[in-house]
This record gives C-alpha cells, structure tokens and sequence, in this order.
C-alpha cells in the first residue's frame, strides 16, 4: 500500500484548522465552558443531561429497570444536550462534568447535590445507590465489574477508532480502517464465546454489565451503528446476537432507547423525559400532532 500524500508530522502540532469529520465544528484541544449557560432542574431527585448515543442509552436503560423493579427514587428529568450545537460547553454542563462528554447525571436527593459523569461510573453508581443490578456475591461482582470495564476500555476502539475512520472520517483510509475493524472483530468475538455458555455477560443475571455492553455490540450486531453490520459479518456472531435480541425485547430496554433520541422515526423520539406518561404522550409524532 503507497500514498502519494503522506503525511510528515510537524515537530510541534499546533491547532491551526478544523480536521474535518462529522464532528469538527466542535472538536477542540482545550477543555472548559465556550458559553454561559446554566443547566435546567426538573422535579425529581435525578437529573440527566444526556443525548441517546450507545454512552446516553446506557443511563435512561438502567434508570428504567429501576423504575421497572420499583424504585420509585430513581424518577428523573432527562434533558437534550445536543452535542452537535456545543452544548455539552456550556458553563452549567461543564460543572456538571468537566470532560464536557455526556451523559451526565445530577443527584438532588440529599442535602447537597451529587454529580456524576463517565457512563461507567453512573451505572455503579445507580447499581450501589438502589442495591440492584449489580450481584452482592463477591465472585459475581467481581466478574459483573471486569465485564463493566471491559466495556469501558474496548468501546473506544469500535466508537472513536472504527467507527471514526468507517464512517465519519473526510476520507477513507485502509490503515487505520482495517486496524480497527480487525480489534472490533476481535471484540466481537471476545464476547460471542462468553455469551455461547452464558445467559448474560456476568452469568446467569442481567446486570449493569449487560447495560453498559448492548448499547454498543447489541446496536451494532443489531444494524444499528455505522451502517457496517455487512462490512463486519455480523451474522457470524449468533450468541451475541441472541443475547442482544433478547435484551432488546425488555420493555424498559425499548423505554430507554428512545428517551433524548433525535433521529429515527418521531414516534421513537421523546426528546425530554420528565414523568412515565412522557413516552405516550410527548414523543415528536404526538407533538408534531398537536401543531
């Protein structure tokens, strides 16, 4: 393989120019608010600020199998950040979280709010917040956060490695594409044995680590990633895609999915969630109805 346009690295990078991409508009090297505004309250004790990418999905999930399994404290707002816009930089979100990454969740329940941003740290904290989806067995927590973090630290390789250069990268390039589709597959493969004697990821429970992984390999064995389920073979990862099916089937699972989702059919969007009645009476069809 030859490129007549190599590119020769400056001694010094400097930030002279956006780098293109879906995502260069907002795509920065610096951290910190670029605008004043403040973050809205509702009136539960949860506040998320989110949108429904695979990271969003997994915290709306996981708070509708709370709220599934009757714990009537994990009510919540969940208010639109619409990362295109920026508004992950603006002041109120950026003291929610730092990173300026959503989701990130906001707990007013005690004397003196809590927040917490990294998907992976809200599930735990929900899962140790309400005593569930998370096994008390010292072995079976221990396996349910392996897989957790596993999540953690793979799905960056198939998000911003993959799913970068395969989809929204200005131009396609068989390096970094072939590299990272080969440790997507790996992946792929990695939880396709585990599933083949397993119910769920962490054994014979549904838990967080279950939460944390579908959004991801369940959407993207599922079609719904990248437009790639041909390019990766899908087909060939049946225990995945029966653990993801039957994931899929969870009625709260369905809840989660659509709750802040900005595309799709409008009557799979409820772009706000402030009360269980949201999700048959304020998704965009029924408000487009109303206009």
């Amino acid at each position: 393989m030859s490129d007549s346009h190599e590119y020769v690295p400056p001694k010094v990078w400097t930030w002279s120019k956006e780098n293109g991409g879906h995502f260069a508009n907002i795509n920065r090297p610096i951290s910190g608010p670029t605008h004043e505004k403040a973050l809205p309250v509702g009136r539960h004790p949860l506040q998320l600020y989110s949108l429904a990418t695979p990271n969003g999905v997994k915290i709306t999930v996981m708070l509708e199998e709370l709220l599934a399994l009757g714990h009537r404290g994990a009510e919540y707002d969940a208010w639109l950040i619409r990362i295109r816009d920026g508004e992950q930089f603006g002041s109120g979100f950026v003291e929610a979280n730092p990173n300026s990454k959503i989701p990130a969740l906001v707990d007013r329940s005690g004397d003196a709010p809590i927040r917490v941003f990294e998907s992976g740290a809200i599930l735990l904290y929900l899962a140790e917040k309400f005593g569930a989806l998370l096994p008390t067995n010292a072995g079976a927590r221990a396996e349910c956060l392996s897989w957790l973090f596993w999540q953690m630290g793979s799905a960056p390789y198939l998000g911003g490695g993959f799913g970068h250069f395969y989809a929204y990268a200005p131009t396609k390039m068989e390096y970094p594409i072939d590299r990272f589709t080969m440790e997507v597959k790996r992946q792929l493969d990695v939880l396709d044995k585990r599933l083949a004697d397993n119910a769920y990821v962490a054994g014979n429970e549904y838990t967080i680590a279950d939460i944390a992984i579908w959004p991801w390999y369940g959407g993207l064995v599922k079609g719904w990633l990248y437009v790639s389920a041909e390019f990766l073979s899908v087909q060939d990862y049946k225990h995945v895609r029966r653990w993801a099916d039957a994931i899929g089937e969870r009625p709260a699972v369905q809840r989660g999915r659509m709750v802040n989702r900005v595309s799709g059919e409008a009557s799979s969007q409820l772009h706000e969630r402030h009360d269980a009645a949201d999700f048959e009476t304020h998704t965009q069809d029924k408000l487009a109805a109303q206009e």
